[in-house]
């Protein structure tokens, strides 16, 4: 039986249930137990005082590279980068090697997982076997063995057909499938976002029409189907209105956007740094306002990081030859809190709300929230601590991040899963 602990004196901010006062809140055998009470007798107290007490932080959009590729990143290391960013769940995607399109996959990561002891490790399967995009996955059997979404994140189902069997199957079982948008066609052999930064570097581009034209055809299919879509990395300004215009007409739309889409441009890729490159690339600074507002008047629902951990030696190739993809766990939040928040740009709420119970009720688990016995899943989180990003600081296994150097605010100085303070600094 887990010790009760009394979190004192915080700013206790739970958006699902619409609180946001300074009291203390009670943790008792592993659940929520009480809130605005005195510590009882031998609970253990942590004093809260000027900090925040949130749900704990949920990220829906995560590459823990085991199986296959354990040279950047294994699921204890990622789940351990995972606690230092404040995150008490993670969803992963299925672009291991193998890919995780059986039920054998589906059960070795959640059996690393618990020998982690880390945070909650959900798993995202794949919608085609072997991530081919030619035959659907044993969608069932994934979903039976605990899968929560379905995805082919990092390659595209451009299959429409396929793609409208999978809503089909997914309905079902009332999950969601997860779109990574791209029409390859269009951005076979590019680099970076094609626009003018990409026309002076001679790059070649990655246009904003082939996420626009894939969300398009992804609306269709699930207005067609009663299939529920949620976009991932949204990155255009396309995207984000088809999103909008298909929330008006009550299609079953959810979508996300990263902290780097939010704070970073194009510009960025004038130094080189394969540290910028991504997919979706980063876009031109209208293409991430527009991003913004998504965040601000709800189109887009949540925030996650597509943390995309590589070893050292494969982003030190040149720039068109390394691989897409950066870190993110270790500085999602303070990123947010430093260029949207301490601005005045998103409210706390907002942002809470987007990493916490909107990635929950999407996914469909029974997280997100600070209710009277819920799991005593929370976040203590410290706004006012100031840290430089390096490279020797982040507890992910591979370092490819572009925020080395920047000055951040706001650090977890505690996380629970379970009760249980799962953050040792």
């Amino acid at each position: 039986m887990n010790k009760a602990v009394s979190i004192i004196n915080g700013r206790v901010l739970d958006p699902g249930q619409n609180i946001d006062r300074t009291m203390n809140l009670r943790i008792a055998d592993g659940k929520i137990a009480e809130f605005d009470k005195p510590p009882g007798n031998g609970d253990e107290v942590f004093n809260a005082a000027g900090k925040l007490v949130l749900p704990g932080l949920i990220d829906m959009h995560v590459h823990l590279r085991e199986p296959g590729r354990e040279e950047d990143e294994t699921i204890e290391t990622g789940t351990r980068a995972a606690i230092h960013g404040g995150f008490t769940s993670i969803a992963c995607c299925p672009n291991t090697i193998p890919p995780t399109d059986s039920r054998a996959a589906v059960e070795f990561i959640q059996h690393q997982a618990a020998r982690s002891g880390n945070c909650n490790v959900y798993v995202i399967c794949c919608i085609s076997k072997n991530r081919d995009g030619k035959e659907l996955a044993e969608l069932g059997q994934l979903f039976a063995a605990g899968a929560v979404a379905c995805s082919d994140d990092g390659s595209p189902v451009e299959d429409a057909e396929l793609t409208r069997r999978a809503f089909e199957y997914c309905l079902m079982f009332d999950k969601p499938l997860l779109s990574h948008a791209e029409v390859t066609s269009l951005t076979k052999g590019g680099v970076m976002h094609e626009g003018m930064v990409s026309l002076l570097l001679g790059l070649r581009g990655l246009p904003a029409a082939a996420e626009d034209v894939a969300v398009a055809q992804d609306i269709t299919l699930a207005e067609s189907t009663g299939g529920r879509l949620h976009v991932m990395h949204v990155s255009t300004e396309g995207a984000v209105s088809a999103i909008r215009r298909a929330k008006q007409r009550k299609i079953r739309v959810t979508a996300e956007v990263t902290p780097h889409h939010l704070t970073l441009t194009d510009e960025s890729l004038r130094s080189f740094d394969s540290n910028f490159k991504m997919s979706p690339p980063l876009r031109s600074k209208e293409h991430a306002e527009a991003c913004i507002e998504g965040l601000r008047d709800g189109t887009i629902d949540v925030i996650a990081s597509d943390h995309a951990p590589h070893a050292v030696e494969k982003k030190m190739r040149e720039l068109d030859q390394a691989p897409f993809g950066i870190i993110g766990l270790e500085t999602s939040l303070p990123v947010i809190v430093t260029k949207l928040v301490r601005t005045g740009i998103l409210d706390w709420k907002t942002v809470v709300e987007k990493m916490t119970i909107n990635p929950a009720r999407i996914l469909g688990i029974p997280k997100g929230t600070l209710q009277i016995g819920a799991d005593a899943d929370i976040t203590v989180f410290d706004p006012g601590v100031k840290w430089t990003a390096a490279a020797n600081s982040f507890h992910s296994k591979s370092k490819n991040s572009p925020y080395i150097g920047w000055e951040l605010f706001g650090k977890a100085s505690a996380v629970f899963v379970g009760g249980q303070n799962r953050l040792h600094i």
